[in-house]
C-alpha cells in the first residue's frame, strides 16, 4: 500500500465518522402504520425516537453518502477478505453488522 492510498482510507474513515455524528443517531429502523409507506424511525439509546424524514437537514447528506453506489465497491471488500484466508477484523465485524440489518437469509 502507498502512503496515498493510506491518506485516501484514513480521510475516507474520517468523513464517515464525522458524518455519521453530524447525522441523527440511533439504530434506524424501517415501522409506521401503512406497508405502502413505511416510515425510517430513529430509536435512541434513551428509548426516544424520531422519524428521520423529520429530520431531513441532518438525515440527507447520510442517506446520498452512503447510496446504492457504495454497494460494489463495498461488496467486493467484503469477499476479497472473505477470500484473503485471513479476513481483517474490521471487515468481519461490518459484515456481522450488515447481517443484523439487511433483508433475507
Amino acid at each position: 500500500m502507498t502512503a496515498d492510498d493510506a491518506r485516501t482510507l484514513r480521510t475516507a474513515a474520517d468523513r464517515l465518522a464525522e458524518l455519521a455524528a453530524r447525522t441523527t443517531p440511533g439504530d434506524w429502523r424501517v415501522g409506521g402504520l401503512l406497508a405502502s409507506r413505511p416510515e425510517v424511525i430513529a430509536h435512541g439509546a434513551d428509548g426516544g425516537t424520531e422519524h428521520v424524514a423529520e429530520a431531513r437537514a441532518a438525515t440527507a447528506a447520510w442517506i446520498t453518502a452512503l447510496s446504492p453506489a457504495v454497494a460494489a465497491p463495498l461488496a467486493a471488500w467484503l469477499r476479497e477478505a472473505a477470500g484473503s484466508g485471513a479476513p481483517d477484523r474490521s471487515a468481519v465485524a461490518l459484515a456481522r453488522v450488515l447481517l443484523g440489518r439487511l433483508p433475507g437469509g
